[in-house]
């Protein structure tokens, strides 16, 4: 497993590709993307324990859309069994991704718990739904702030911990812990590209969802702004994990074709 150094600006090039790859297959695309949300969403219900479940389901569900996309950028037709990629690769793999699931949910919930020291529990409440939407007063208030910035700062090196982790584990048989560290190293390595990448989806999100708001209004007025938000919210998600496949296979030799990018 060789790890290739990328330009900056091969992190609009995944951007694109993410783009051509969904519009090839939008139904199925979407379809899966909306599937993955309805079993996260489902197995966050399960009392007591539902929380844990759907944290710890991420990384396997992470990896059967990047599976799904690969399909797709082969020319297949990515079938619903293919979300389930994670657990058909052998009882081996299959561990070690459940293992890679209970360490992204400890680790969340250890996130939560130190904003929790800060704010008392208010921004912890709002991840996982059981407190109402804050309001203006809450939102001014300083240890409100400060917990949103605690959070921030300490997810963003969680997350570039698990960016490649399922997809190091199930492609490449790497352990789960090692599969973070390797996934940190590549992210860290790759960063301008990885931040071409982010900022070109806040752009895109951003101008996607001015467009929906402007149409709602010349269409039906500024109550339809929230039923336009939505929907386009959740298209440019489903668009944005398609794209993830390319950050992992350009970044690490999968033995697939790559679109640009030099070895290192």
């Amino acid at each position: 497993m060789k790890l290739n150094i990328v330009p900056a600006r091969t992190g609009w090039l995944w951007v694109k590709l993410g783009l051509r790859t969904f519009f090839r297959q939008p139904l199925a695309m979407a379809g899966l993307f909306f599937m993955f949300m309805a079993v996260v969403s489902v197995a966050s219900r399960i009392p007591l324990v539902g929380t844990l479940v759907a944290l710890a389901l991420l990384p396997a569900a992470s990896l059967g859309l990047m599976a799904a996309t690969r399909e797709a950028s082969d020319g297949r037709f990515p079938m619903p069994s293919v979300l389930l990629s994670a657990f058909r690769a052998g009882r081996q793999r299959m561990r070690a991704m459940l293992v890679l699931g209970l360490l992204y949910a400890l680790g969340f919930v250890a996130i939560l718990g130190i904003s929790m020291l800060v704010d008392g529990g208010q921004v912890a409440g709002l991840y996982l739904g059981t407190v109402p939407a804050p309001t203006r007063e809450v939102l001014e208030k300083p240890d409100f702030q400060m917990a949103v910035w605690v959070t921030a700062a300490l997810y963003l090196p969680f997350s570039l911990m698990f960016w490649h982790a399922p997809a190091l584990v199930h492609w490449h048989d790497v352990p789960p812990l090692k599969s973070l560290f390797f996934s940190l190293v590549a992210c860290l390595r790759n960063f301008w590209a990885l931040t071409v990448y982010g900022l070109a989806w806040l752009v895109l999100l951003m101008g996607g969802s001015l467009v929906a708001a402007t149409l709602a209004v010349a269409l039906g007025g500024p109550e339809l702004i929230n039923a336009a938000l939505v929907p386009t919210a959740l298209l440019m998600a489903s668009i944005f994990t398609t794209s993830i496949y390319f950050t992992f296979r350009d970044t690490f030799d999968t033995g697939q074709p790559t679109d640009g990018g030099k070895q290192g």
